[in-house]
């Protein structure tokens, strides 16, 4: 795949439509996969707010940070981070909003392409990522980008989301700098 039609860029407020959608047209079923209690969905005006108010924050004191996705000019998905410690670690979660766009190898490029944003913006040490363990796909995903496992453990992870084992992996900064260089 040609690099050049993959594009990583901050999101802006025409780009929250999407966002918004991705999770309020989401099947149960889908949510439930990703570790999502569906009756704890935000609704509309939550997460317009969730990502708006931010938009007005200076960097070192953001709480969330969203980048947006696009495969040929096309929104596909996107990236936060969140349980910001400025300069120091914040955590990482990646969607891709299309079914057919899953398990092709789009996610590792996107992600690999928003790295530079989360660790210069922010300075970061660290950056982790704990997906729902029983998700295989963003597992193998940032395992194949060079994340260390650190553990799996119980828990209820955010706001929306059910009790459960999440795995918890770790990049820092010299192996995401040894990612940026190859």
């Amino acid at each position: 795949m040609s690099n050049n039609r993959f594009h990583v860029r901050e999101m802006t407020i025409d780009d929250l439509e999407h966002f918004i959608n991705y999770w309020l047209e989401a099947t149960p079923e889908f949510l439930s996969k990703m570790g999502v209690d569906v009756d704890k969905r935000p609704q509309r005006d939550a997460l317009f707010k969730l990502v708006v108010d931010q938009f007005k924050v200076p960097l070192e004191l953001r709480k969330n940070y969203f980048l947006f996705w696009l495969l040929d000019d096309k929104p596909v998905g996107y990236s936060n981070i969140n349980q910001i410690e400025f300069s120091k670690q914040a955590f990482m979660h990646l969607h891709l909003w299309q079914p057919e766009n899953r398990q092709r190898g789009l996610g590792m490029t996107f992600i690999k392409k928003s790295l530079p944003f989360y660790f210069e913006n922010f300075k970061l040490k660290s950056l982790l990522c704990e997906p729902y363990a029983l998700n295989p796909a963003p597992n193998r995903v940032v395992e194949k980008i060079g994340f260390q496992f650190v553990k799996t453990y119980r828990t209820i992870p955010g706001a929306s989301n059910f009790e459960q084992f999440v795995s918890q992996w770790k990049l820092s900064r010299a192996a995401f700098e040894k990612i940026i260089e190859s």
